[in-house]
């Protein structure tokens, strides 16, 4: 599919991942994006998605609208996470569907997988036990989405691909503390506690987790190399293939921001989901993606920008 001749919406172009797609859509020639805000057109109502749809009149959607956020989020709101989530995308597909829309792309999470999921993590092991319980709720509806996209296909013939990206980091990220993701979080708490002299900061959990991250850059040429590119029924995983412990992780950003304090770490609050790893192979099997920066790389970037944008790093970023 060459995207430059479509008509292509990005919901939650205007978030952080989305920010990154737009951008690299409109640099391969794209001259059609649009992105839908949810003060005009709020996804959950499907008299709102009748209105989008006919008001930019999409031939491929990229669905990356979310509500999201870190363990605490999860924790705080797993009834609206679940609800807006599923309805979202529900309501999306099936009326993207009736819309005659040429192609769907789903963006799902690496929240969808098991909470014992065998390292590295395969597609194939999507369905072999509930996901880890302090995102559950987010993660399963997520996942509806690629039950939903299969039965179309099966049924309708609908064009719809379903990704999973393991977690995001980058400029533009969301550094507000009681909704951000770890990176942005462990940066902030670094850069604020070494300008007040602060002898130490504390982080959930005990450390031994491990992550994979993937730099929000990498994974949107993932996406879009998949919606160029691939048009299978398989989900497929967008990650770097590394991981890493969250211990490992805010030593190597304490180093980055200059902190030289301890690290306390609150082991009554949880670790979430035990390893996170994902088999990427796939991807590049299916459309040749490969994560090309490294986690160091992306880490000095990332506090540099948040350096220079402190102000407006610390709230939410717009949907």
């Amino acid at each position: 599919m060459n995207l430059a001749d479509k008509r292509i919406v990005v919901t939650g172009g205007s978030g952080f991942l989305g920010q990154y797609v737009v951008s690299q859509l409109q640099s391969r020639g794209c001259g059609s994006v649009f992105v839908p805000r949810s003060r005009e057109y709020d996804l959950r109502h499907e008299a709102d998605i009748d209105a989008m749809l006919e008001a930019f009149r999409p031939d491929v959607i990229i669905h990356l609208a979310a509500v999201v956020g870190g363990i605490g989020e999860n924790q705080r709101n797993p009834g609206k996470f679940f609800y807006d989530n599923l309805v979202m995308g529900a309501h999306l597909i099936e009326h993207a569907r009736l819309f005659g829309v040429e192609k769907f792309v789903c963006i799902g999470t690496v929240c969808c997988y098991p909470k014992f999921t065998p390292v590295p993590f395969q597609e194939s092991s999507l369905w072999d036990g509930y996901p880890e319980e302090t995102n559950a709720p987010y993660g399963l509806a997520k996942k509806m989405m690629l039950v939903q996209s299969q039965a179309y296909r099966k049924q309708y013939g609908f064009n719809s691909i379903y990704l999973l990206p393991v977690n995001l980091f980058g400029p533009g990220d969301n550094f507000d503390l009681e909704s951000s993701h770890v990176i942005p979080a462990i940066i902030r708490k670094c850069v604020e506690a070494g300008e007040r002299g602060e002898e130490s900061i504390t982080l959930w959990g005990d450390g031994s987790a491990t992550r994979e991250f993937i730099y929000a850059g990498d994974a949107a040429k993932g996406i879009l190399l998949a919606a160029e590119r691939y048009d299978g029924e398989e989900p497929v995983n967008i990650g770097s293939g590394q991981e890493v412990s969250i211990k490992e992780l805010a030593e190597s950003i304490a180093r980055l921001t200059g902190y030289e304090g301890r690290i306390v770490w609150d082991t009554s609050k949880p670790n979430g989901q035990p390893r996170r790893c994902l088999d990427v192979r796939l991807a590049k099997q299916y459309f040749g993606f490969e994560a090309e920066t490294n986690i160091r790389q992306g880490l000095k970037q990332t506090i540099d920008w948040y350096k220079e944008h402190r102000a407006s790093a610390r709230r939410n970023n717009p949907n």
